[in-house]
Parts: structure tokens; sequence; C-alpha cells
């Protein structure tokens, strides 16, 4: 994989204009966000919108209703009239419905947020999860692509809803402290004006605090991901053995621990500097609160309003600074939210059209029989790197032949196999199969036609049947094709062993998975190349993990079974390739040498040199 660690920390974009660009850019993302709400439960997102409006309403009825409840009180207790205290009564019962309401509404909004939540978050995730499905093998070899996808994984199950549920609370709070500024308006002008001045410096702050924030913790997606990966040596049963044997437990936890401290360094930093700038802007705001209420309370003893509008006045004050701080946190919230939704946006947008076909319709070779194979004038160099991993390659591999690939690690034999998949394509020349450059060709049709076993093959925590029945899955749920690929690819045994046959769950990652041996998970891999009636099968190191005897017998039958179809069969064991009707040896990407085992012998060069040092080797043992 590629790097792409930045050496330094992005800055903060510079001047007015690079913020106001960088906050048109970052809001935008609340429309598509929304968008995505809607497609996940179009009901829902109406339901929260319509009770936050009715919620919006409440503080305002609810200190109005309160003042006439305490200016009403005053007035009975000084008539003695009957009606009035019925009246007070009345006012109280409506303040109860109020209540209420209220408490049915919060009830049915957190029920209702809860559902959002699960459904936007599986909406999220399934759009991720799509996406990746189109990127390429490039994409997944590209550190800042890679970088890309873990910075929108990271909290796509809460950060959209937080955007949503921030929209309509910036909205509830607004709608708030407008009809409650309109109750402040008719006792003090100036108190609207206090509390929007005490309000904004708390504002700004949590602004650049939470941008900080996102680009602390987009800076250190990479080092994020070594972290987890230190996680996984310690804590995976694939590495516990070479942990304990080579007492790697210390070295690898006091990394663990120095990431760790220097994440929450960075962390600390942030949080004292929230916790400081809350300090000040509470006070800022507390002073703000009891200066208006001395003046308010000296109007009430002075008589110029009655006792009821003082208690108004203190509620709606203190309701209308909640509601503007809401609002103006809610927008720093949801700046913080949006910044999180362009990084999901970022991934999305990755350009993954590169494996699209070049001719509109897509050709499509005959089926139902193996084609020739011509590489022309093939050379290949990974994104990023300088050197060559094939250069100049031409070769023929006529219908149904069988060629051997060898090479020393590095000397490009599997990227050759990639290519002839597309999960590259080459840098230089072209690759035909029956006459079209596969380029020309759908990926999906190319690679219906091929069967593969790589040696970095899949173990899937599935079934044993399913482990092989994924080499096609429409055909999956056929028994009778299952097991006869399995007897194909030396697997019975294997499932003759498990105790639910096709049924075991494999694996130790779920409850009740068996584990089986190396060489056990690759007669399975080599079943499930067997499963679709490929007209080419590849097969990397298809014997890397499996006895001297499995070995014999899968190559003993190799030729029958594969009698029909093109192989390319790529080893570094002489006796696996030997087998094949012609054998090329690829030294520094290129192709040195090419012919039979006999020939190849008989001229004394590379291949002859590997073989009898390997023969040697068994003999001398």
């Amino acid at each position: 994989m590629t790097s792409a660690r930045p050496s330094a920390r992005p800055a903060p974009p510079g001047g007015l204009a690079g913020r106001l660009r960088e906050l048109g850019d970052v809001f935008g993302q609340v429309p598509g966000t929304f968008r995505l709400a809607w497609q996940a439960d179009a009901p829902g997102t109406v339901a929260v919108a319509a009770l936050s409006g009715v919620s919006a309403l409440l503080p305002a009825a609810l200190a109005w209703v309160g003042k006439l409840v305490v200016d009403g009180v005053v007035v009975a207790a000084r008539s003695g009239l009957a009606a009035d205290r019925a009246r007070v009564v009345r006012l109280v019962l409506l303040e109860l419905g109020l209540v209420a309401v209220s408490l049915v509404a919060g009830r049915v909004l957190s029920a209702l947020r809860e559902l959002l939540r699960t459904r936007l978050g599986n909406r999220v995730n399934e759009a991720i999860l799509e996406k990746a499905l189109t990127l390429e093998l490039r994409h997944f070899e590209d550190a800042a692509v890679y970088d890309k996808m873990q910075n929108a994984r990271r909290e796509a199950s809460s950060r959209p809803l937080s955007l949503v549920m921030q929209a309509f609370a910036i909205a509830q709070n607004g709608v708030t402290l407008a009809a409650l500024s309109a109750l402040l308006w008719r006792l003090s002008p100036w108190s609207v004006a206090v509390i929007v001045a005490a309000s904004i410096p708390a504002f700004v702050a949590e602004a650049r605090l939470s941008a900080e924030s996102f680009r602390v913790n987009t800076w250190r997606a990479p080092e994020g991901r070594r972290l987890n990966y230190l996680e996984w040596i310690l804590t995976r049963d694939s590495h516990v053995k070479e942990v304990k044997i080579f007492g790697l437990g210390p070295l690898v936890l006091s990394r663990y621990r120095e990431l760790f401290r220097r994440f929450f360094e960075e962390d600390r930093r942030l949080a004292l500097r929230r916790l400081a700038a809350g300090l000040a802007f509470g006070l800022l705001a507390l002073a703000a609160f009891y200066g208006m209420y001395v003046g308010v309370a000296g109007r009430a003893a002075a008589g110029e309003i009655t006792v009821g509008d003082m208690t108004l006045y203190l509620v709606v004050f203190r309701q209308g600074q909640a509601a503007f701080q809401g609002v103006l946190g809610g927008v720093g919230a949801l700046y913080e939210d949006s910044l999180y939704m362009s990084s999901l946006s970022a991934f999305l947008a990755v350009p993954a059209g590169g494996e699209a076909p070049r001719r509109h319709p897509p050709l499509s070779p005959p089926r139902g029989r193996p084609l020739e194979i011509e590489l022309r004038g093939v050379s290949f160099r990974y994104p990023g790197q300088e050197a060559w991993a094939l250069r100049g390659v031409d070769l023929v591999l006529r219908p149904g032949e069988k060629l051997g690939l060898v090479g020393a690690n590095g000397a490009g034999k599997s990227t050759l196999a990639k290519l002839l998949v597309r999960l590259h394509d080459p840098t230089e020349g072209e690759i035909r199969y029956g006459g079209v450059d596969l380029r020309d060709m759908d990926p999906a049709d190319l690679r219906g036609r091929f069967g593969a076993v790589f040696q970095d093959f899949v173990r899937y925590q599935f079934t044993a049947g399913e482990n092989i029945g994924l080499g096609h899955p429409e055909r999956m749920a056929d028994r009778a094709r299952v097991l006869e690929a399995a007897r194909r690819g030396g697997a019975l045994p294997v499932i003759e062993s498990l105790p639910d046959g096709l049924d075991t769950v494999l694996g130790g990652w779920f409850e009740a998975g068996r584990e089986i041996s190396a060489g056990q998970w690759q007669k399975l891999a080599v079943a499930r190349a067997f499963m679709r009636d490929a007209e080419v099968l590849i097969l990397d190191e298809p014997t890397a993990s499996i006895d001297a005897e499995a070995e014999h017998e899968l190559f003993g039958r190799f030729r029958t079974l594969a009698e029909d179809r093109t192989a390319l069969v790529i080893s570094h064991r002489f006796s696996t390739v030997r087998i094949a009707d012609r054998i090329a040896v690829l030294h520094g990407g290129r192709i040195e040498e090419l012919g039979t085992h006999r020939e190849l012998l008989e001229r004394g060069g590379r291949y002859a040199h590997l073989f009898s040092l390997q023969a040697r080797g068994y003999l001398e043992a």
C-alpha cells in the first residue's frame, strides 16, 4: 500500500474569503444529509420535523400561562372572588395540559429519533459499502483512499443523524427564541440585545474548537490504523504463536501505549481549551442574566410591572438565553457534523470508473470454450512506484494450454495473474482474450470466465459449503454442485471430517465455529475455483499449505480436471509446474525463458539451475 501520511497537519484556510469558502463547502453537506434521511425514513423525518415544531412553541406558551397564573393568584388573593379563584384553577389545568403535551412530544420524539438513527446509520453504511464495491484494487492499495474510507466509516452510525437532529434543533430553538423574544420585547427590548451579545463569543470559540477537533481526527487517520493494527497483533489467533514465541508482547504494547499517549495529549489539550472557553463564557452569560435580573426586580419593586410580569421576564430571559445559545451551539455542532459529512462525501466522490469497458456496448468473445490469451508488450508498475513490476512481456497461451510460471519473489508472477482478470490494467501494452482487448470487455463477463486461487486466499468465516459455493454465488445452494467442486479440488475428505459436513461453520470468529488447518483451508479455496465452469484457471501457489501427498493427489488429477480449460499455474515447486505444457521463467519483470520442462533443462539456463538446486535439496535431505 502506498503511503499517504502527511508530513504536517493541514492548516486551516487563511483569510476571510478562505473561511467563508470553507463554511460554504461544509454547510453544503446539509441538504445531501437530509436527502439520505428522506431515503432512509421519509415518514419518520416528517414526524420528527412536526414534533420539533410543536415543541418549539411550547416554552413560550408555558411562560405566558405561568405569568397569567401568577397574576391571577395575586388578583384572586386581593379580591377573594370565587370567579377569580376558578380562573386560576383553569389556568393551572391549561398549564398541566401543555406540560403533558410537552412530555408526550419529548418521549415520542426520542423514540422517533432512535428509529431514524438506526435507519439513517444503516443507509450511510450501505452507501459506504456500495461505494467500496465500485472501487478497484488500486484504490485499496492507495493509503490516501483507504484513509478516506476509514474517516467515512468512523462515525457513520451517529454523525448523519446528529446533523439532521441539530438542524431540527436549530429550527426549534429559532422558533422558540422568536416567540420568547416577542414576549421579552414588550418588557425590555434591551434584553434581546443582551442575550445575543452574551452568546456570540461562546459560539465563535466552539466553532473554532470543533474545526480543530475535526482536523486532528482527520490527520491522525493513518496513525489510528496503526493503533488498530497493534491491537490486532495482540488479540488475533493468527498472531498469538509468534507473539508468545518471540516475546513480542512488550514491544507491541509499548508502541500501542506511545501512540495512545500522543492521541491523549492532543485530546487533553482540546478538552482543556473547551473547559476554559466554557467557564469564561458561562460566567459571562451568568453575569448578563443577573445584571438584567437586578433591573427587572427594581422595576417590580417600584410597581412599574406586575409580579407576573417579573416572573415572566425571568423565565423568558433564562429560556431565551438558553434558546439562543442552543441555536449557536447547534450551528457549531452542525458545523462539526458537516465536516464529518464532507469526509463521507469525499470518499463517495472517489473516481471509480477505471474498470468500465472502453467500448459501448462492450465486446464479448464466444463463451463455452477456452480462447487464446495474448500479451503484447505488457508492462506494469504500481501507482507511485518507479520500478517496473512487469516489462515488455510478450506471451501467447493457446486454448486449453497449461502454462507454468516460475521465478523469484517479486519477479512479477502474481502481478501477471492480476492483470489477466483486470484487477489492474497494463501501464503499457495490451492483453487480448479471444482477440478482444480486456479493456473492451465487461469486467463481470471477463471474470466470469476465470476461476482463481490466489496465494493470499480468503478464509471466510462461513459454513464449509458456503466457502466452496462462493466460487459461483448463483449456484451456492446447489449442494450436488458444491460436493462435486469439493471432489475436484480435493476437499471432500475435509468436508467428511467435519461434524456437520457442509453445514459446519468454520473459523474462530463466531460461536460454534470450527478451526481447521491451513492446508484444509487451501483445499477449500481450490474447490471454490472449481465451482464455476471456468474457461481459464489461475492457480497461484495452489499447494503452498498442503502436504506432499495431497499435492501429488491434486496434480495427479489436475490435467484430467482441467483438460478442456486453459490453466496458469504459479509455483515455487518445480514438481508442480513440470506437468505444464510449457513453463515461463520470469526474472526482473521479464520473461527470461520459455519452453517445456525438458527443453528448459537441456538449455541449461536459470530454470535448469533452480531445478537442480531444488532437486539436490530433496536428494541431500
